[in-house]
């Protein structure tokens, strides 16, 4: 078997981070989800970055930032927080 293209690479790494997005919350995976096919391949390397790192959370941790009750210290997260919020309104 021979070595995947970039393409292929590609490919696998979304449907890893699409995977990622899969919560114990039906609330944050449809977010997270949504998030996911709406905006991250169009997003800055910046902007993903702080969505993995976000992925990277426990639930009640992202719930905490989505209800406002805790405000992320990193300004990206922030910005993905309001995205967010915007999209489920």
């Amino acid at each position: 078997m021979g070595t995947m293209s970039k393409a292929q690479q590609q490919e696998v790494y979304l449907a890893q981070v699409r995977w990622r997005c899969r919560r114990g919350l039906r609330e944050l995976d449809v977010l997270l989800m949504g998030y996911f096919d709406q905006y991250f391949t169009k997003s800055s390397a910046e902007q993903q970055a702080a969505f993995l790192a976000l992925l990277d959370m426990q639930d009640p941790a992202i719930l905490s930032y989505l209800t406002g009750n805790v405000k992320p210290e990193n300004p990206a997260i922030v910005d993905i927080i309001q995205q967010l919020t915007r999209s489920r309104v």
